[in-house]
């Protein structure tokens, strides 16, 4: 059993470069092996570790023959430890990124419609001015947010309504414009040629919703104008929707970066007061637009 001696009372700070070594141990799954993987002599790994539980007051680690397991403790200390390693880790790509004069790699996440119509010229315009590489990840908001959270995403492109916005308040965005929202209708629709088209003459029609955020925005919407939108299908495919509505199987409301990256020519498209638009941003964590290559791209994103 690991003995722990007493310490004085009070807290006692965790010394970070000693959690790295745990984290290393932890890793490896000995001390030795650990060791090994830091390039010490293991009597040095293990005078440190046992400085660390002296500090921690706890056993971290349960040595055995086939190695060693952390106690709970030393789960936790390790949990703490990742995170250290993770600033440790973004510190150096930023120092590193400073010295390449904004060179470097830089991960977005973004939904659909964004990557058809919005990252292609931002791309197009870093390839031509700086050494910037972007790395591009598939992903709807709320999933672009965790992305960003989790650190493994530099920078997600988001949407929002009044509804719901698209900027978490544990994070920060770059308010990127509106991206208006017209009514789509099947060419033959009765209301396609009128003059003044309202949101309520379309309340008997069927309706294509999409994603949570976008149904809630048309229900609310529709709720101001006096109904209640009969929603038959929902899909967050645009390709999909002007494909049912061309068909005359339903109507939908569409934002324009999507019309704009495929458009049926079945359909037709009305601008309709009392439908807003959506607001844009490129989200990230609080300090990573400092590092030279993130600047550049929400530079580039912010000129389109």
């Amino acid at each position: 059993m690991t003995s722990v001696p007493p310490a004085p009372d009070g807290p006692s700070p965790l010394d970070p470069r000693r959690l790295l070594i745990l984290r290393a141990v932890a890793q490896a799954g000995s001390i030795s092996a650990g060791a090994r993987a830091l390039g010490w002599t293991q009597p040095a790994v293990s005078q440190h570790l046992q400085a660390l539980e002296r500090s921690a007051r706890t056993p971290l680690v349960l040595r055995h023959s086939g190695g060693v397991t952390l106690t709970e403790a030393g789960r936790a200390a390790v949990v703490h430890a990742d995170a250290i390693a993770a600033h440790l880790d973004a510190a150096a790509r930023e120092v590193g990124e400073l010295a390449a004069l904004g060179a470097g790699t830089v991960r977005l996440a973004a939904f659909p419609s964004a990557l058809a119509v919005l990252v292609p010229p931002a791309l197009e315009r870093l390839a031509t001015a700086t050494g910037v590489e972007v790395r591009l990840v598939e992903a709807e908001p709320p999933e672009a947010v965790e992305l960003v959270r989790a650190g493994e995403v530099d920078v997600a492109l988001t949407f929002g309504y009044a509804e719901s916005p698209g900027v978490p308040a544990d994070l920060e965005g770059l308010a990127l414009g509106v991206d208006p929202v017209d009514v789509v209708l099947p060419a033959a629709h009765p209301a396609a040629d009128r003059s003044a088209l309202r949101l309520v003459d379309l309340a008997d029609d069927d309706w294509v919703a999409g994603c949570v955020r976008c149904r809630e925005h048309l229900v609310a919407s529709a709720a101001a104008a006096g109904f209640v939108p009969r929603v038959r299908h929902e899909t967050d495919d645009y390709v999909v929707v002007q494909q049912l509505v061309a068909r005359g199987l339903a109507v939908a409301a569409l934002p324009r970066t999507a019309l704009e990256a495929y458009r049926h020519p079945d359909v037709t498209t009305r601008a309709v007061e009392g439908l807003d638009g959506r607001s844009l941003h490129a989200v990230h964590r609080a300090g990573v637009e400092r590092v030279p290559a993130v600047a550049a791209l929400l530079g580039a994103l912010r000129r389109g």
